[in-house]
């Protein structure tokens, strides 16, 4: 689900970069567990699944800056 704030350009980016970056983790024989912690994010329990990691990343990633 894209938040109203991300362009769909950006948010097809942020996809597409947490898709891969998922997907490497996963071929080392990582967890979704492990890529939401690669990306500096706390575990939440709808991050369980593959495609809960991958969303949460790219939310984080289309986060502005601090």
């Amino acid at each position: 689900m894209k938040p109203t704030y991300i362009t769909t350009p950006q948010w097809d980016n942020a996809l597409g970069y947490s898709r891969i970056a998922c997907a490497r983790i996963f071929r080392q024989g990582g967890s979704p567990r492990d890529a939401i912690r690669s990306f500096g994010l706390r575990k939440r329990a709808a991050d369980e699944t593959w495609n809960g990691a991958v969303e949460r990343i790219a939310m984080a990633l289309c986060a502005p800056a601090r």
